[in-house]
């Protein structure tokens, strides 16, 4: 089953992206893959290869130029 982990822009790293495994789509770091980063901020999405999950921008959430 698929999970979609909304964000917000604060949710961002200062790359622009999210770790997954993580504590933002309630997992649990020891019974999970190993951690890979998505750049959600390229596209406003990005999903796990491990695990399915999507992180996707909130709508309306902008990301502020670097």
């Amino acid at each position: 089953m698929q999970k979609t982990v909304e964000l917000l822009a604060k949710d961002l790293n200062s790359h622009g992206g999210v770790f997954c495994p993580s504590p933002l789509a309630d997992m649990k770091l020891w019974n999970s893959h190993p951690k890979v980063f998505l750049d959600v901020a390229r596209t406003g999405h990005a999903t796990c290869p491990y695990c399915s999950t999507e992180y996707r921008l909130k709508a309306g959430e902008h990301l502020a130029p670097h």
